[in-house]
């Protein structure tokens, strides 16, 4: 190798993740973390009870601290257009209507807000704002609340209820899951710049611009180009960033206030009050089968808790439409309103909940029917279409998943009898379960730039929150075009690239690889048409026939053929080649289902002394069609299992009933899965390619990693002790005075 290649490799970037070097050297800004001249800084003040309304708000005192700029509550706020009467605030769908009531729904609500020169300044200060309420009753408690809610039907019961009553095996119990919370590295933080009378600018803490964009742009009667946002680089989200929270248009509306860029950053505390959770439930599963192991009906009925403003169903019952050949299925569903702030989507919703009743009531199953537990879920998975709607699976591989899981967890070790394996202190347990998700696809933009030099440059205004899409979309181009990866470089989370829907529900790179796929052709045909210039050889080329290198393009079928990209641009007068395509779903979706899918396997050890459960090994296999990056794949799969984990075993977020007081808000009081409790995790994957969701075949894989997570655990801790645990999380103490009672 000689000098010049030698400085080139050198100063080459290295592989791996595209925004891997700015994440580890800090040169990417998170929201809070960008640097805006003149910049003043907002404190929010949360109401002190948790239901009535405000009489007075004093805060004399708080406007005499030294840099206090303005003080904004509902009786001293701009107007904002799509909040300005009653009938504009229910037809916005916010959700809760900062500063435009003296209504107070939860302790916790942002009642004011300061504005200062510096943060120490807006924080003493609002720690001086004195209120007054008229309080009023409240409820807090989900399980002392849910019995004064009454089921509705959920969706189209199939067969019959009365068909199947009279089983030969019935499982008929309840199931109970406390609330946790996301709580993703990054603080939510809004920098909000109106750069215009009628221009603003955000940088968000959210999982996606556009969605953000659009919000506003309605909010504030303005055209969305007029609003830009930037969501470059996000500390995790884990659905807590996909809906637009009260803190962002309290900061919009501090900026319009002040005349001034505002930062507004949540503590801790206050997103446990402000940016979502994933609501309690209770769920009860009738299961019936007869003496062969076939599936024959299924009654789920569900609630969850939602806030006394707004409603959130978080779907529970859905997933039990989707696994099984069930002939007979009814599902019923109630939310419980609770003066708690309004839950929100958080990975895997509904589905994550609904599967651990569902997979823990299938195991209960196979103990009565004493039948392994992978062979009664071979026997009844509906791998040949969909049992809700009937359509033929495009691709579902959760069979070849289950055999390579037990194979991988070494399932041929698992005692038939439960408590049947001790080691000194340690009961051992084998346990497994299976995890659904509708894969789904939005339509997205992208955009390739290619420039004098040969790099390209692939836009999309989707957000990456840690998933690896900017890295997959280097992949796909890299693959269809032939460019060294160190050449093609990702800009995303801007409103103002080509728009792409937010990053949530497993649907992220299974949206915009299309778009970045389509365009990646179309550069081709681009450079082909323009090469043609330059040699007539090029002229109407076909796409298969077009071989793009690092320095030019050539032909296939005439190698030796060959124009540079500093004479083609030359040739043709050009500064930059910019396509930019738009790939959707079509009529695929009327033809066929499509499901992504994960087969859980988990042995665990129970401590009989202490209750201490100690997961040894996890083995997920998933069917996310196309692996496009194999590394962030498996990330995901073991990342979302360690929020599993906690979601089984330590996850609660704790009320004071009396109160009305969130117990334990934040990382010190709020238990979750750390390194310490997660084993090495092992993720393989399918790798087979969807031939029609997409035109790179890759399904999403985010959710499916934490469905199914939860019963796998609960299965295996039973196959360990001989005692069932319904209830999450399944602490030590509840193991001890199970064992103790028994």
């Amino acid at each position: 190798m000689g000098l010049i290649e030698l400085i080139k490799d050198k100063f080459k970037k290295p592989e791996g993740r595209v925004e891997g070097v700015e994440k580890v050297t800090g040169k990417g800004k998170y929201a809070a973390e960008y640097e805006v001249k003149n910049m003043a800084y907002a404190v929010l003040v949360g109401s002190t009870v948790p239901a009535g309304s405000i009489q007075s708000i004093l805060v004399d005192k708080a406007k005499e601290v030294e840099g206090v700029l303005d003080i904004i509550t509902h009786l001293n706020k701009p107007i904002v257009p799509g909040l300005s009467t009653e009938e504009k605030i229910k037809e916005a769908k916010l959700g809760l209507p900062v500063f435009h009531t003296n209504k107070v729904y939860f302790k916790g609500q942002p009642i004011a807000m300061v504005i200062a020169e510096t943060l120490e300044d807006a924080t003493f200060a609002a720690s001086l704002i004195e209120t007054e309420y008229h309080k009023e009753s409240f409820s807090v408690d989900f399980d002392a609340t849910k019995e004064s809610v009454s089921l509705k039907p959920e969706g189209k019961e199939r067969g019959s209820q009365d068909s199947w009553r009279n089983s030969q095996f019935i499982i008929d119990q309840q199931y109970n899951i406390k609330a946790d919370v996301h709580n993703p590295m990054e603080m939510h933080a809004t920098i909000a710049h109106w750069t215009g009378n009628d221009t603003l600018r955000l940088y968000d803490k959210n999982q996606g611009v556009n969605n953000v964009q659009k919000t506003f742009a309605k909010l504030w009667a303005l055209p969305e180009k007029n609003i830009e946002v930037f969501s470059e680089f996000v500390g995790g989200g884990f659905g807590s960033g996909l809906r637009v929270w009260p803190h962002v248009l309290a900061s919009i509306m501090a900026s319009k206030q002040v005349n001034r860029p505002v930062k507004l950053m949540l503590t801790r505390p206050q997103m446990f009050a402000g940016t979502g959770y994933r609501p309690a439930s209770w769920q009860r599963i009738r299961l019936g089968s007869d003496g062969s192991g076939n599936l024959l009906g299924i009654l789920h009925q569900a609630k969850n808790g939602t806030s006394v403003y707004e409603n959130f169903n978080d779907g529970i019952t859905r997933v039990s439409r989707l696994i099984y050949k069930l002939p007979n299925l009814k599902a019923e569903a109630a939310i419980v309103p609770l003066n708690l702030s309004t839950p929100t989507w958080m990975r895997g919703p509904g589905d994550c909940t609904g599967v651990f009743a569902l997979e823990s009531a299938v195991d209960e199953l196979s103990y009565q029917l004493k039948m392994d537990p992978v062979e009664l879920r071979l026997k009844n998975i509906s791998l040949e279409k969909h049992p809700d709607s009937g359509l033929p699976w495009s691709t579902h591989f959760l069979d070849e998943g289950i055999r390579k899981g037990a194979k991988m967890i070494g399932w041929n070790s698992r005692k038939a009898i439960p408590k049947s394996s001790v080691d000194g202190d340690w009961y051992i347990g084998y346990g497994m379960a299976v995890g659904m998700w509708n894969a789904g696809r939005q339509e997205a933009k992208a955009a390739i730039i290619m420039h004098k030099d040969g790099s390209i440059t692939v836009q999309t205004a989707m957000t990456d929150i840690g998933t690896g899409t900017g890295t997959g979309m280097q992949n796909i181009a890299h693959e269809i075009t032939g460019i060294s990866k160190n050449k093609i470089n990702i800009e995303l989370g801007n409103s103002t690239l080509p728009p792409a829907p937010s990053q949530g529900g497993s649907t992220g790179l299974s949206s915009v690889s299309g778009a970045v796929h389509d365009a990646s052709n179309q550069l081709k045909l681009k450079l082909a048409d323009y090469a043609s210039s330059v040699n007539q050889n090029f002229k109407n080329a076909a796409l298969e026939n077009i071989i793009l290198s690092d320095e030019g393009i050539s032909l296939k079928d005439k190698s030796v053929i060959f124009v540079a990209y500093s004479e083609l641009f030359e040739k043709n007068n050009l500064n930059e080649i910019r396509l930019e395509v738009s790939s959707k779903p079509g009529s695929e979706r009327e033809k066929y289902a499509f499901c992504s899918s994960a087969a859980h396997f988990c042995k665990v050890r129970v401590n009989k002394r202490t209750g201490k459960v100690k997961i040894e090994k996890l083995a997920v296999v998933g069917d996310g069609g196309k692996i496009i990056n194999t590394q962030a794949a498996a990330n995901q799969m073991s990342g979302a299992a360690v929020g599993g984990i906690g979601m089984t075993l330590m996850e609660e977020n704790q009320i004071d009933a009396k109160l009305g007081t969130v117990i334990g808000n934040d990382l010190a009081g709020y238990h979750f899965a750390v390194n310490a409790d997660a084993p090495i995790i092992e993720v393989e994957f399918i790798n087979k390619p969807d031939p029609n969701i997409n035109p790179s075949g890759a399904k999403g894989l985010g959710e499916v990693g934490i469905i199914g997570t939860a019963p796998a655990i609960a299965n295996a801790i039973y196959n360990a002790i001989g005692l069932r645990m319904r209830d999450l999380p399944i602490t030590p103490d509840k193991i001890l005075l199970a064992l103790n009672q028994r």
